[in-house]
């Protein structure tokens, strides 16, 4: 790399700080553990940028780092993936953020990063579910395109143990993401999913379950990470809305926001001083065929980080 000093070479790293954080937080399902990971990254490139010889280009050179940084805090702090649908550990990701992305562009098979399916919260459970090894091959190969000998010499493995070990993830993706996948909808300009939307905060901030349930599918999923248990069916939902004493709650109003390329809402509890509304819950949506399929709710402690108001004005309060 040359004689390139601290600064010139903090301009050329920071180009792809969120490409990599986002491929961090797909190998481990935490904004906060990808954000650490990418710190680490940058340090670690910076103390080895000798060994930068040119043969790839930078931005393969640091995804090489992060991958074998993910896979060192996948081996400290996680040596087993996720079982039975659940990743405690899951943390959504803001839009706002992911609108920092490159534009996808299909010369550059590293910009198709930025693919919604490979962001959204089904996705990145599904990959928790993979062993840490397999789970970087799928994202190197099927999410980043990069060639399978590239991603051979990244791991010291040979070609055929990499396509190997590629087929094993693509067969447990298979086994762990919704067979509709195809189906879905919920993007920022979908009608149908603004007025279920609608509907679903409305009922919501009414306390409302038999509406709320009306808007769910059978099949419904519902999650609360790092809060373990996972709710799956419509009725068993319903129950523990019930049980939970969510019906008759008083106070609430909702914001509706993006996160993980998908439709959510974020919910205020008037318990404020001079009445005002403070950050309750984030519900996270999936939406296929006109009903909700999956629901993720994150606790308050993530609202600022996904930029929503820290509260909103009492009723009456500019």
């Amino acid at each position: 790399m040359g004689e390139i000093d601290e600064s010139g070479f903090s301009g050329l790293a920071e180009r792809h700080r969120r490409e990599l954080h986002v491929h961090c937080y797909r190998m481990l399902g935490s904004f906060e553990d990808a954000e650490d990971t990418v710190q680490e990254t940058f340090l670690r490139a910076w103390r080895r940028r000798e060994t930068f010889q040119g043969r790839s280009t930078f931005r393969a050179w640091l995804y090489r780092i992060a991958t074998n940084a993910c896979l060192d805090l996948l081996a400290r702090c996680r040596p087993d993936p996720a079982a039975g649908g659940e990743v405690r550990w899951l943390q959504p990701y803001p839009d706002r953020l992911l609108d920092e992305l490159p534009a996808a562009d299909a010369d550059a098979p590293e910009t198709a990063a930025v693919a919604r399916e490979t962001i959204e919260l089904a996705y990145v459970v599904a990959v928790q579910h993979l062993a840490p090894r397999p789970r970087a091959v799928l994202i190197l190969r099927d999410v980043l395109g990069w060639p399978a000998k590239d991603v051979a010499e990244l791991l010291g493995d040979s070609v055929n143990s990499v396509n190997s070990a590629l087929q094993r993830a693509r067969a447990g993706m298979r086994e762990h993401l919704p067979a509709e996948r195809q189906d879905w909808t919920g993007g920022e300009g979908d009608a149908g999913t603004r007025e279920l939307v609608r509907r679903f905060t409305d009922a919501s901030v009414a306390t409302d379950i038999p509406a709320l349930t009306a808007l769910l599918r059978d099949d419904v999923r519902c999650g609360m990470p790092p809060t373990p248990g996972l709710r799956v069916g419509r009725d068993a939902v319903a129950k523990d809305w019930v049980d939970d004493g969510f019906e008759g709650m008083t106070g609430l109003r909702g914001v509706p926001t993006f996160v993980n390329r998908q439709p959510a809402v974020a919910f205020y509890h008037r318990r404020g001083r001079d009445g005002a509304y403070l950050p309750l819950t984030l519900d996270v949506l999936r939406v296929t065929g006109g009903a909700i399929t999956e629901i993720f709710t994150f606790h308050a402690d993530r609202f600022a980080g996904l930029g929503l108001p820290e509260h909103l004005p009492a009723d009456g309060a500019e």
